[in-house]
């Protein structure tokens, strides 16, 4: 399983590649983020 933090200050590009990940039975989006400093902090936990 490959697990994925999707990171885009965009809320559409983020909801469009929650949407074609979900449809991979070995993918796993674990987080989002909209910035850098939001990545990072959600990367550590």
């Amino acid at each position: 399983m490959v697990k994925v933090l999707i990171a885009d200050d965009h809320a559409l590009f983020r909801d469009g590649l929650k949407r074609i990940f979900s449809e991979a039975d070995d993918i796993e989006v674990v987080a989002e983020a909209i910035n850098g400093k939001d990545t990072i902090k959600k990367a550590k936990e």
